[in-house]
């Protein structure tokens, strides 16, 4: 028993650094607005969509424009420590 929640804790410590191991903050420029939001993910890609649906969401009236400016390219991402 006592071996099955060491190894439980240590799977979801582990998981929990994988998930969090890429950092970056993304700038997203929509309809004369900007907003820069910081975001982790277990890589590039999912912490640079997590950040960017932050700004979308922020600069967006409504799921079209949000749609819309989510399909863009962000103005920067600078990666993070």
């Amino acid at each position: 028993m006592g071996f099955a929640i060491v190894a439980l804790i240590g799977i979801l410590l582990y998981s929990s650094l994988e998930q969090t191991q890429h950092r970056y903050q993304v700038c997203v420029s929509f309809k004369g607005g900007s907003h820069c939001a910081t975001a982790s993910g277990s890589t590039y890609e999912q912490a640079v969509r997590a950040a960017q649906e932050i700004d979308c969401e922020l600069l967006s009236a409504g799921r079209d424009e949000n749609m819309v400016c989510l399909a863009s390219q962000p103005a920067s991402v600078t990666p993070q420590k």
